[in-house]
């Protein structure tokens, strides 16, 4: 089959197609990929700069959608069945495998495109948000890199489980329609956002893009509010003055959902039951950005690093 292969550590130029055995693990779900997410630990990857660290070469693609072609005796799948999985590995290929509780039934009414754009930005999102950050009915919350997958994920879970505000930052206005489509109730620009915004004015930030705006980020938490960090596209990791949490009574709070869930087996299958109902109402929708073939894995991958990039990348074996 062809895949894609990291095969040295010199970033995503470097990524190659490649021919390769299929996978044959009988204890896996064996899925005809038919789409498959691309996330900002894959850009990573290329450079060994995330945490997960595989034996050179491998195929990277954490998240895949497509159909069963075949499953282990009592799994509850049958070939042809449509599903989402998270392959954690080697999705990138036009075959891929995935743990059982890893695998979801797809419900019709939702493309592959949009399941390979769902589980990894939406679970982590649910995980911040309801798990970590504890969001409560009729609060306010502000979202960084909002026309983004996290962003737009962030957006309409924040809706789908009562916010009663949602605060969209971006960094133009293209990227603001983007937000407001997936639901935010207001749009600030990233420049300058906490004179739009105002001290002491949200409940949580969702932020996953780091950098400077950190220090407005807790400027802006109401009393009690959280601060959830989900990653750095920004490039630089910030670091906190804890005096500002202590004279606030505010909370910066670490998401680290996929070593957390990996952990707890059962874990991602809880998250995606508890999605599922709004997933098919649509209050969760994936915004699908660009797709590409295979061959173009590398435009895809460096497409993330310039965060030019709106809702998900998608490669398409």
């Amino acid at each position: 089959m062809r895949a894609i292969h990291i095969s040295t550590l010199d970033g995503p130029d470097a990524v190659e197609v490649v021919d390769i055995p299929e996978p044959s693990n009988a204890s896996l779900v064996t899925i005809a990929v038919k789409a498959a997410g691309v996330a900002f630990p894959e850009l990573l990857q290329t450079r060994g700069l995330y945490q997960v660290k595989p034996d050179l070469p491998f195929v990277p693609g954490a998240e895949v959608a497509g159909v069963v072609e075949s499953a282990p005796e009592g799994s509850g799948f049958s070939p042809g069945d449509r599903v989402a999985a998270l392959s954690l590995l080697g999705g990138f290929a036009e075959k891929a495998q995935a743990q059982v509780d890893l695998t979801f039934p797809l419900p019709d009414e939702v493309s592959f495109e949009e399941a390979a754009s769902f589980t990894f930005n939406y679970a982590t999102v649910y995980f911040a948000l309801i798990e970590r950050g504890g969001l409560a009915e009729g609060e306010t919350v502000l979202v960084h890199g909002a026309s983004g997958g996290i962003g737009t994920a962030a957006i309409q879970m924040a809706k789908a489980f009562g916010a009663g505000r949602v605060i969209g930052v971006v960094s133009t206005e293209a990227k603001g329609e983007i937000a407001r489509s997936a639901g935010a109730d207001e749009i600030v620009r990233a420049d300058g956002f906490l004179e739009s915004v105002g001290k002491a004015s949200v409940d949580i930030v969702v932020d996953p893009v780091g950098g400077d705006r950190f220090t407005d980020s807790l400027r802006s938490l109401k009393e009690h509010g959280r601060l959830l960090v989900i990653g750095f596209t920004a490039g630089e990791i910030p670091t906190v003055k804890v005096n500002r949490l202590l004279l606030n009574n505010i909370s910066v709070l670490g998401v680290g959902w996929g070593a957390y869930a990996m952990r707890r087996p059962g874990h991602v299958k809880k998250e995606w039951e508890a999605m599922l109902p709004h997933l098919r109402s649509g209050a969760l929708s994936p915004v699908v950005g660009a797709t590409h073939a295979l061959d173009d894995a590398a435009t895809a991958l460096k497409s993330l690093e310039g965060r030019t990039v709106t809702g998900k990348v998608v490669l398409l074996p």
